[in-house]
């Protein structure tokens, strides 16, 4: 049963993990759990949070995990597990902690057992292991949301691009791909405040800005994945995040501009696994 792994994915409110079967590549029964923390909390409180939600996962059932792989987002010293997260307004009690050795004393494994990844190359890595990759060796991902999360392959292995402070337009390519960017910009053209891009697709439909901003979303994305393939020569790319779930009123004006600049059309596929991608991801990566 070495196949069984434990894959976890940490978020600014929340954690969900799951087992996964690396041999069937494919999740476990009933072991997905989700649990929600106080990111602004105490180290020690944070990380019984995390330690909740992976002994649920594990409780579920009866063989112990090999591995616990965690999707985590950064900066951190991965390798040695430690968190250097700050000015965030999220885990700043983790600053300088090594969450590696502190999360594994408290669910009582070796710090061996237990791994810190990328949260963006995770979620690439899932898509690439049975998602909406499976079978393809070089691509690019992008996660679309509060921020914007961007990987890469490399002989066969997915890795954290950071291209969110690329330079980009009048200033970075994360102004211009992200939630933030939606709501500044929807205030400018509509003088309205909305939430997120789910507030504006179920409740302003109806506004004269709504084709606009989409429009204008749609040609910023494709001129920076444009300059993302440039940089790394992929055969296709994956998007998910929040932003993605609108991708009805942009990924195929997305996909058309750029294959107006690339001169032939690129394959962008949505992600297939959603918020699971980056378990899949974690988990696979051993």
């Amino acid at each position: 049963m070495e196949n069984i792994v434990l894959g976890a994915d940490i978020g600014g409110s929340h954690i969900t993990a799951a087992l996964i079967d690396l041999q069937g590549k494919n999740e476990i029964g009933k072991s997905w759990s989700r649990t929600r923390l106080n990111s602004a909390g105490s180290a020690t409180e944070i990380i019984d949070a995390w330690a909740v939600a992976i002994e649920k996962s594990m409780d579920s059932y009866p063989v112990k995990p090999t591995m616990i792989s965690i999707a985590m987002p950064g900066p951190m010293d991965y390798k040695n597990g430690v968190c250097r997260i700050k000015g965030q307004d999220k885990y700043g009690a983790l600053y300088n902690i090594n969450i590696k050795e502190m999360l594994a004393s408290r669910l009582g494994v070796s710090p061996s057992v237990v791994n810190f990844k990328n949260d963006a190359a995770c979620f690439l890595k899932g898509e690439l292991f049975t998602g909406s990759l499976r079978g393809i060796d070089d691509a690019i991902g992008l996660t679309l949301g509060t921020g914007l999360g961007t990987s890469h392959t490399k002989n066969g292995e997915a890795f954290d691009s950071d291209l969110w402070k690329m330079p980009f337009l009048k200033g970075i390519a994360e102004d211009y791909i992200s939630t933030r960017w939606f709501i500044k910009r929807f205030k400018e053209l509509a003088d309205v405040d909305i939430k997120d891009v789910k507030d504006l697709v179920e409740n302003h439909q109806d506004s004269p800005h709504f084709t606009t901003i989409f429009h204008e979303f749609s040609t910023n994305l494709a001129k920076f994945i444009y300059k993302f393939i440039r940089k790394k020569m992929p055969h296709a790319a994956v998007i998910g995040g929040n932003i993605a779930n609108a991708e009805a009123y942009f990924l195929s004006d997305t996909r058309k501009i750029l294959a107006e600049m690339m001169g032939y059309s690129f394959p962008i596929r949505r992600s297939a696994l959603g918020e699971k991608a980056a378990l899949f991801g974690a988990g696979s990566s051993f």
